[in-house]
């Protein structure tokens, strides 16, 4: 079998992100180690609101370059926000989402051996508009008693037809793999 080497960016973010992607890093040194032919290098990239803080954009477009032309995947951590409006802050992930495409968030769902009823689904959710849209706003109550948060739901055919698209494939190839199987 011929030796496969992937290069992995590392995009840490902020808070938890910190500790979750080295451990992360360590399960795939991890995994190479058992697997001859397979190898990771690694590439720290900035992101998230430290990274705003410090240079004024949240995900540099280095960062997006790199991923793009010099990485075969990444691992996020996780992003903090602000609490309250700050100018010029956008959450770095929904932009990645965009940049890249990254318009499926696709999580499988296993029990362990020791579970009493076996669980064994894809959970197939569409990752670039919905709430992630953006489209937000806060205004006074027209009866004058607080405030209201409103928030645009957008989702369209083209969206819709690509995540029902990939899902319909993804449920195929399980179930051939089932079939194989029995």
């Amino acid at each position: 079998m011929a030796s496969r080497s992937l290069r992995i960016g590392l995009l840490p973010g902020d808070g938890i992100g910190r500790e979750v992607i080295p451990a992360g890093r360590l399960i795939l040194e991890t995994l190479s180690s058992s697997l001859p032919n397979l190898s990771f290098t690694f590439t720290d990239l900035p992101a998230g609101y430290t990274t705003f803080q410090e240079t004024g954009t949240a995900l540099p477009p280095k960062t997006v370059q790199t991923l793009r032309s010099e990485c075969d995947g990444a691992l996020f951590g996780a992003v903090s926000s602000p609490t309250t409006k700050v100018a010029g802050y956008s959450s770095p992930i929904v932009a990645l989402r965009k940049q890249l495409d990254l318009y499926a968030n696709v999580r499988p769902v296993k029990t362990v051996s020791t579970a009493k009823q076996a669980i064994d689904l894809v959970i197939v959710r569409e990752n670039t508009e919905d709430l992630y849209v953006k489209e937000e706003r806060t205004f006074a109550s027209p009866s004058g008693d607080g405030k209201i948060a409103e928030a645009i739901k957008r989702i369209s055919e083209k969206a819709s037809h690509r995540i029902a698209t990939m899902a319909g494939e993804i449920a195929l190839r399980r179930q051939k793999i089932r079939s194989a199987g029995t």
